[in-house]
């Protein structure tokens, strides 16, 4: 018996469901966990918004979107045939390359006859008498499964500025998630960005080489540091193959997932001119080394990070010739890798150009928006275009955006009022046969390397689910205490949660979310994997399985 299967044997079981499984996104997550269900032999069904595959890589396509993980160990790594066929270009992809290759995969594996696209979940309630889910689509018609999976994504509901006047524009106006599919020109325009996050910073790279003025209004400035990208030749592809199993071991000995490692050393134990030589080297290699990779008290001291912070200063104000630019650019609010680090590829340079101005939202801010341009609290401004790379609803967001209810008609957002509470990051106490793939308090990091072991974990216990004739999967809210408890220990001493970012669940563009909460796990993704492990082994009696 498994987990669709109706018996006389569980007579609380009495409907058949439409599928084994539905699985919402058909992004990096969606994709691989379609796959794994499929070798269980299961029916599924993935419901995507979008009109194709890819998730953040189908919707992100503003200028400039692109990787900032290396490209080799970002793709998957399940199966040989696709490491072995597929090229990357860059080293640090861009969307239209990363779109194409999740396209390659999901064409691949034959994975589109399983996805219905342009199709928004708009609820999906519990069925106790039946055990199944019940999902209500955007144009009203139900389907029924036995498990709901989400892969939802962690930075994939948009938010817009809580600004007076936003609808009122007459010009071309987009959040960066929601870019057009056709191509957008800046030449001859007076265009607008309003936030300078990870996002931003690449926008405004790319806008500022063709636009006749480009005016950026910053609320946050950012510790960002050079990205380094460059071209795959095809000797360095070849070598990447021939070593893709070290390369992805790698990956999981690292806290983040990325083949950058915490270098073991305090700042306190060099010499000045040793922590110097030491940054100027990360500062010159490609990748986030800078930030997973540097001296092991600089998240977590404060006179440590103050000198690293000091540093990337110097380096804003050696690369921005204005120095009122530069010291607007300076973050004053948050020390470095405090908020998420932007890579970037000439931002800083962007400012010395004569078509770019600099607006500090902190100094003046916006008092509205009309329909020709942006009101500050000290000049009017005209505009063509306005961008808005105002960030996303993170981690807990896309699940807010559904009407996810258990138990008792109990919805996740009232559960999860007060901060989430999970199991492993994976499961809900009274949401029964609900996963998630990449929920909140799960090991984040490089994602498709998080992705793969979360996908295989879930894969896992549906399957222990089957061969037992269990048919409900719930966690126990002494589990998802004890978890959430943990979560939250391992955060103490780390200097990033004193800080407001969607790390730390502020998004003050939404209602509800002016308060910091922990979203994320921090006790590295070895950790994570040890005690999932853990659970698994012991045949998952941490959990209610009935």
């Amino acid at each position: 018996m498994n987990v669709a299967t109706e018996t006389a044997r569980q007579p609380m079981a009495r409907t058949t469901p439409d599928f084994d499984a539905i699985v919402i996104g058909a992004g990096v997550s969606g994709l691989y966990q379609l796959y794994r269900l499929r070798e269980l032999g299961m029916t599924v069904r993935v419901f995507e918004a979008g009109s194709g595959v890819g998730g953040t890589w189908y919707w992100n396509r503003y200028p400039g979107a692109r990787f900032d993980s290396e490209s080799w160990t970002y793709g998957y790594s399940f199966s040989k045939e696709l490491l072995d066929e597929w090229d990357w270009e860059e080293h640090f992809a861009s969307q239209p390359e990363t779109e194409r290759y999740l396209n390659h995969v999901a064409d691949r594996f034959d994975l589109r006859r399983d996805i219905q696209f342009d199709t928004v979940v708009t609820s999906a309630h519990y069925q106790e008498d039946g055990r199944l889910w019940k999902v209500t689509l955007g144009d009203g018609t139900q389907q029924t499964a036995r498990l709901l999976v989400t892969a939802v994504g962690v930075l994939s509901a948009p938010t817009l500025p809580r600004i007076p006047g936003v609808e009122s524009f007459k010009g071309q106006s987009c959040h960066t998630h929601n870019w057009p599919k056709e191509p957008v020109s800046f030449a001859g325009k007076r265009v607008a960005v309003i936030g300078t996050g990870a996002t931003g910073i690449q926008t405004i790279t790319e806008v500022a080489k063709t636009a006749a003025r480009l005016t950026v209004f910053q609320r946050t400035a950012q510790w960002s540091a050079p990205l380094h990208n460059s071209r795959v030749t095809p000797e360095e592809m070849r070598n990447i193959r021939e070593n893709y199993a070290d390369i992805f071991a790698r990956c999981q000995e690292t806290v983040g997932c990325f083949i950058h490692a915490t270098d073991p050393r305090s700042v306190f134990e060099v010499s000045e001119a040793e922590r110097e030589a030491f940054w100027e080297k990360l500062y010159g290699e490609p990748g986030f080394g800078i930030w997973m990779g540097n001296f092991r008290d600089v998240l977590m001291d404060r006179e440590a990070n103050k000198l690293m912070s000091d540093y990337l200063a110097r380096k804003i104000r050696e690369r921005v010739k204005d120095p009122a630019t530069a010291e607007k650019l300076v973050p004053k609010n948050h020390g470095f890798g405090m908020r998420r680090v932007p890579l970037e590829s000439g931002y800083f340079e962007v400012y010395n150009q004569p078509n770019v101005k600099l607006v500090d939202l902190n100094e003046t801010p916006i008092e509205r928006i009309g329909p020709d341009g942006i009101e500050t609290s000290d000049a009017k401004y005209e505009f063509d275009m306005i961008i808005y790379a105002t960030g996303f609803d993170a981690i807990t967001g896309a699940f807010d955006r559904i009407d996810i209810r258990g138990t008792g008609g109990l919805s996740l957002k009232d559960k999860w009022r007060d901060g989430p509470t999970t199991f492993l990051g994976i499961l809900v106490d009274g949401f029964p046969n609900f996963m998630m793939v990449m929920g909140p308090h799960a090991g984040l990091g490089n994602f498709p390397r998080a992705v793969e072991y979360t996908s295989d974990w879930v894969t896992g216990l549906i399957r222990h689910a089957n061969e037992h004739g269990k048919t409900r999967i719930d966690a126990t809210p002494d589990a998802a205490k004890a978890w959430t408890d943990h979560v939250l220990a391992t955060n103490d001493g780390l200097l990033f949660t004193e800080v407001d970012s969607w790390m730390t669940g502020i998004n003050r563009n939404v209602e509800g979310k002016h308060v910091r909460k922990v979203m994320r796990y921090s006790g590295g993704h070895p950790a994570f994997r040890q005690r999932c492990d853990t659970v698994a082994a012991a045949g998952y009696r941490e959990l209610s399985l009935t």
